[in-house]
């Protein structure tokens, strides 16, 4: 626990530390990440999402809308960490998906 009297610096370190480790934790999760737990975070049907960017884009747009939810309630005895580490590997991970996509699409040209 930080102390009143320590010099800015150290409390600097800490923080740096922390995010840093949050940035790890994040990074790591979304290589592991599965689509199917996404229900467990947001309320969708994974089964009944299309493939393609257009789908991976709404589920972005709710992953992020969440994530701005769950920071609002930091401080709050609701606020959940866990929830918060999990939407954010999440939204990392459909992130990349989306851009996979896009590369995917532009490869194969424009539609006829």
């Amino acid at each position: 626990m930080p102390q009143f009297n320590e010099p800015r610096s150290t409390l600097r370190k800490r923080r740096h530390a922390a995010v840093s480790v949050m940035r790890a934790t994040i990074a790591r999760g979304a290589q592991n990440y599965d689509r199917a737990a996404l229900s467990r975070l947001i309320p969708v049907d994974v089964e009944a999402i299309a493939p393609g960017a257009a789908a991976t884009q709404a589920i972005v747009d709710r992953l992020a809308r969440a994530l701005r939810g769950e920071r609002a309630r930091a401080g709050h005895w609701t606020y959940d960490l866990n929830r918060h580490i999990g939407l954010a590997q999440a939204h990392t991970a459909e992130r990349a998906r989306l851009a996979e996509e896009r590369r995917a699409e532009r490869r194969r040209g424009p539609k006829k």
